[in-house]
């Protein structure tokens, strides 16, 4: 039942993904940047139907194309009915990310929001610090904190210390598609934080990549630029959001013991002529 429910798009009733409260009908989350138009943004969220799309307040769309389209590019969003989740992209210090994060509630109307602040500008790593600071501020002035964060788990749990329900670890810096560079952290990470919302967010380049992490029992995946800058957008969407209805499934089936030999799966019991190594 949970296999066919998942293979077809639809989630159990018994397993949504829940964050502060509210359950989404879908995993996949889907930035709404970098898009070659407002059409095609347009159709890759209809045909992904994430569970949300996010936003950054200071993104900035060519006047041309949204006067091409006859409309804006909020209404394009609001039109397809997905809750947005806007974010604090680009800021570099507590007071501008705070800032950021009220102007973003006062435009878009939501309490949600993605909180990024970043500490190097080449690799675009969140600064654990100001990340900190800025998550308690923001979680005491009633916001729904989704901290963009590295796999460190000390950083993770002081997160969670401060009141964030959820946590948005990068897999890769933005942009790279690489997948997950650091297996062993993500997979210590899931095991040591069991029953927390763990989404995946920035670096996922295929869909593979986020079916791998899904098998490994993340609760979602965040993506942009895979699927904005892909050939065709509207189809990696799709594959996207069915790997991870995949993946999740896999997790649930419960995945064999990675083995350093090999183990026949075929029983010698039974064959009429067994012949020992080295006869």
């Amino acid at each position: 039942m949970l296999r066919q429910a998942y293979l077809t798009g639809n989630h159990s009733p018994s397993d949504v993904l829940t964050l502060y409260g509210t359950s989404f009908p879908s995993r996949f989350l889907l930035g709404t940047a970098r898009y070659p138009s407002l059409k095609v943004l347009n159709d890759a969220i209809d045909a992904a139907r994430p569970a949300m799309v996010t936003v950054a307040l200071r993104r900035q769309l060519s006047g041309d194309d949204a006067q091409s389209m006859g409309i804006t590019f909020l209404e394009t969003i609001r039109r397809l009915d997905v809750p947005v989740l806007p974010n604090t992209a680009g800021c570099h210090s507590v007071k501008e990310a705070v800032t950021t994060a009220h102007m973003a509630r006062e435009v878009f109307e939501t309490d949600w929001i993605k909180l990024e602040l970043i500490g190097d500008d080449y690799t675009l790593q969140p600064d654990p610090f100001h990340l900190l600071t800025a998550a308690e501020q923001l979680i005491s002035d009633g916001f729904k904190v989704l901290p963009y964060c590295t796999e460190d788990l000390v950083l993770c749990r002081r997160l969670l210390d401060v009141g964030c329900q959820a946590l948005m670890p990068w897999g890769a810096p933005i942009g790279t598609g690489k997948g997950v560079i650091n297996p062993y952290g993500f997979k210590l990470l899931r095991d040591r934080l069991p029953g927390i919302p763990l989404i995946v967010d920035a670096g996922m380049g295929l869909p593979s990549h986020a079916c791998q992490v899904m098998e490994w029992g993340f609760d979602g995946v965040l993506l942009n630029t895979a699927v904005a800058q892909a050939v065709q957008p509207v189809e990696m969407a799709c594959a996207f959001a069915s790997a991870i209805r995949v993946g999740r499934v896999a997790w649930f089936a419960g995945p064999m013991t990675e083995r350093d030999n090999a183990q026949a799966s075929t029983p010698v019991v039974g064959v009429p002529f067994w012949h020992h190594a080295g006869t």
